[in-house]
């Protein structure tokens, strides 16, 4: 039945979750829908978006056959339950193999390959990996040296396991990746380096697990890293249930729908979208994955081409976050057929509710705005693709997932529900939820006990109308949220801080047209000293690793706003950069009889209140790029 409403969510969960008969793991999940579509198309990968005709493709039988080789694979490398197979990796078919059968052997742990070399030293050793999946040695690929300049710091890894290009381009260049690789193995000892993943599946059984493990729901399936690209993240462990259900409920919220959808994957791998929303959830429902180019959206190509891919494929389904949206929209879809396209997802980001109604109105498709955290497996609440989409809203909640906003005392404990259209922190419980953060201190604080249910504190702030949709008004955890990509911004601070000069630093997130945010700082000096913003800048570049997580721009108070307590009181930092954002608006546009307002409302967070007069029609498309929330005033 499709779902337009909260009473057809409350309909569907009259039948108990017990009698749905989902399966207990990934790896049955996966098992089952192969069974059922063994012909049908599951996997078409193209490398080039020059070329994207040029595929390579997988029916369900031959996937599944390929998901169960990689896990007898790992289970021969000594893989047994509860040990960490990591992966460093592109959007690679082989990226797919490793993650599902990685979690059918051990626990599979998604690493940014973007994040420096350091940084994926210090996951590792976090998870005490025993396995490290990458790309092979390769011209303008630097996921090779990272690695290998860190192998001495990784005393508990047993192996690496390359993944070779070879399949994938001519073979004169096959041949010389495999000349590099080769020497680049001689010069490795301390590792047991293996030259090609497939050639570790080829003599495999495609049909059983080697172990015979039965995997339970309530076994951890894989680790994430949240809380931020920089630094070192948390770990999150999530269970084979959890992911089973997200994918489950997150289908049965796009219902009706039928088998056999085709859907273009352009998120990263390491992501929990691009693993969960294209890929684990299209591959238990029969549909047709399109993994396009390694980079995926950041292909060259991809975006320029995106519209051209969408007629061929006969795409009805991709997601992404703002900063995509808005790069497509700078491409003319021109005569390319774009009737095939049901919907768009996005998350990550709030998208700015001029692009939002640009897109709709230009490209003829819908936008579903939905909102999840790696925490939920995925996704924990998304607009109704039948129903009543709201713009700004994150839509209503999953199916058997609860989701309220709620009030905490002081010390984080439940007081109650919070009333209708009263902010709260927004709080989830379900089988969605993960198991824990690896580390015992990261826990503090997560869990909220209402009548006697552990439910999870997301760290979000948001209220709920007298409809079920929620909307979200701020984030408690304070993180910058940079094109999708999360930057926590204590890794800017602690490096600003080490400045002798420095007294006190905040940095919050700029609203930007293009990226959502950028993190930009705020210093105040201690007293007899003297510094300016470049000096600053000099030595934050040459300490802040994340190129994400470098400031766009630093700039000195004489004194940072506070709390009554003392403490720095960032949100009137962020009032300061919607102004400043704002006036460089209206100054673009050469407007002059404007009046701004940034005022922190109880039920909707941060609100500019602008009044333009005539001059709104020439100002609002501009302002409208932002994703703040604004109210226009006479």
């Amino acid at each position: 039945m499709p779902i337009q409403t909260l009473d057809d969510i409350h309909a569907l969960e009259s039948v108990p979750l017990v009698e749905r008969d989902l399966a207990p793991n990934t790896y049955e999940a996966l098992q089952r829908c192969a069974q059922r579509n063994p012909q049908a198309s599951a996997l078409s990968f193209f490398v080039d978006a020059a070329d994207f005709t040029h595929t390579h493709e997988w029916n369900y039988a031959q996937l599944f056959a390929e998901i169960t080789r990689a896990a007898n694979a790992f289970h021969d490398l000594g893989i047994v339950p509860g040990e960490v197979i990591a992966f460093v990796l592109p959007n690679l078919p082989e990226t797919h193999f490793t993650i599902w059968g990685g979690e059918s052997a051990g626990i599979v742990m998604a690493i940014n390959p973007l994040l420096e070399a350091s940084q994926i030293a210090d996951l590792l050793r976090a998870a005490n990996a025993r396995v490290v999946v990458t790309l092979a040695p390769m011209p303008g690929s630097d996921l090779w040296p990272k690695i290998a300049g860190q192998l001495n710091r990784l005393p508990d890894l047993r192996h690496v396991v390359w993944v070779s290009m070879e399949p994938y381009v001519n073979h004169q260049f096959g041949a010389a990746l495999r000349t590099m690789a080769m020497q680049e193995r001689d010069l490795h000892k301390q590792v047991l380096i293996h030259n090609d993943l497939r050639a570790l599946m080829m003599f495999q059984p495609a049909d059983t697990l080697k172990s015979g493990r039965k995997i339970s729901e309530d076994e951890i399936s894989s680790y994430f890293c949240t809380g931020g690209t920089t630094g070192l993240p948390k770990i999150a462990a999530r269970t084979h249930g959890s992911e089973v259900f997200n994918a489950w409920a997150m289908a049965a919220q796009m219902q009706p729908r039928e088998s056999g959808q085709v859907l273009f994957c352009g998120l990263p791998l390491f992501h929990v979208n691009g693993q969960l929303v294209t890929g684990l959830m299209p591959w238990t429902q029969g549909d047709h994955v399109i993994l396009g180019t390694p980079q995926g959206y950041r292909g060259p190509k991809v975006i320029e081409r995106f519209w051209n891919m969408v007629e061929h494929f006969g795409v009805n389904f991709f997601s992404g976050v703002p900063t995509f949206y808005a790069a497509l929209l700078q491409q003319n879809p021109g005569d390319n057929d774009l009737s095939s396209l049901n919907y768009a997802l996005c998350g990550a980001a709030p998208m700015p509710v001029e692009l939002f109604r640009e897109f709709e109105r230009r490209i003829g498709v819908r936008l579903l705005e939905g909102y999840g955290l790696t925490e939920g497996a995925c996704v924990s609440s998304v607009n109704p693709p039948q129903g009543e989409r709201r713009v700004g809203s994150i839509g209503l909640r999953l199916v058997y997932q609860d989701m309220r906003a709620v009030v905490l005392d002081a010390q984080g404990k439940y007081l109650r529900d919070a009333d209708l259209e009263e902010v709260g922190v927004i709080a989830i419980h379900g089988p969605n939820v993960f198991h824990g953060y690896l580390e015992p201190s990261h826990n503090l604080g997560v869990w909220i006990e209402i009548n006697g249910q552990r439910w999870l504190n997301t760290g979000d702030l948001g209220r709920q109308d007298a409809d079920g949709y929620f909307w979200l008004t701020g984030r408690k955890k304070e993180l910058i949220i940079r094109g999708g990509h999360n930057i926590d911004p204590k890794q800017i601070e602690e490096v600003l801080q080490a400045h002798s000069s420095v007294e006190l630093v905040a940095a919050v997130g700029s609203p930007d047209a293009y990226a959502g945010e950028i993190p930009v700082a705020y210093v105040q000096l201690r007293p007899g000293h003297s510094c300016t913003e470049d000096d600053l800048m000099q030595f934050a570049n040459l300490r802040i690793s994340e190129r994400a997580a470098m400031p766009k721009r630093i700039e000195l108070l004489e004194s940072l706003p506070l709390t009554p307590v003392g403490k720095i009181f960032k949100p009137a930092l962020q009032q300061r950069e919607i102004s400043r954002v704002i006036s460089q608006e209206i100054q673009t546009a050469g407007l002059t009889e404007v009046t701004v307002q940034i005022v922190q409302d109880s039920r909707r967070g941060i609100v500019a209140r602008i009044s333009a007069g005539l001059q709104r029609e020439a100002l609002e498309p501009r302002i409208g790029r932002y994703s703040f929330q604004v109210e226009w005033t006479e």
